[in-house]
């Protein structure tokens, strides 16, 4: 099993940054690719940003040229700083992983709320 710890979230206000951090613990050999998503309430949880081992990102195109994923392979992390955020942006944001081979993700974090104000 792996098991996915975010930090980071909190309250900011429109214009501002802010930087959320996931460690995976556990069986961490067979983890691929990692990243985040998001669900506002009443909406679908959607893509925010993922990246492969190889260091290949997708962006969800709400983000796109706001937001930055990275990783670390050596410290089983990933990390998401955003910035220019605005309300549209608050929601709970979840740690993502799968297993290498796997379409779907597999493991989730419990989710660190992010809250936009304006």
């Amino acid at each position: 099993q792996v098991q996915l710890v975010e930090s980071g979230g909190g309250l900011v206000q429109a214009g501002g940054s802010l930087r959320l951090s996931c460690t995976a613990s556990g069986r961490v050999a067979r983890i691929g690719t990692m990243g985040w998503y998001r669900q506002a309430p009443g909406k679908q949880r959607e893509l925010v940003a993922v990246i492969a081992r190889s260091g290949a990102a997708t962006y969800g195109d709400s983000v796109k040229g706001r937001f930055t994923v990275s990783r670390s392979n050596a410290d089983n992390t990933v990390s998401l700083q955003m910035y220019s955020l605005n309300v549209e942006d608050t929601a709970v944001y979840y740690c993502a992983a799968r297993r290498l081979a796997v379409i779907q993700f597999d493991y989730w974090g419990q989710g660190t709320q992010v809250t936009v104000s304006s």
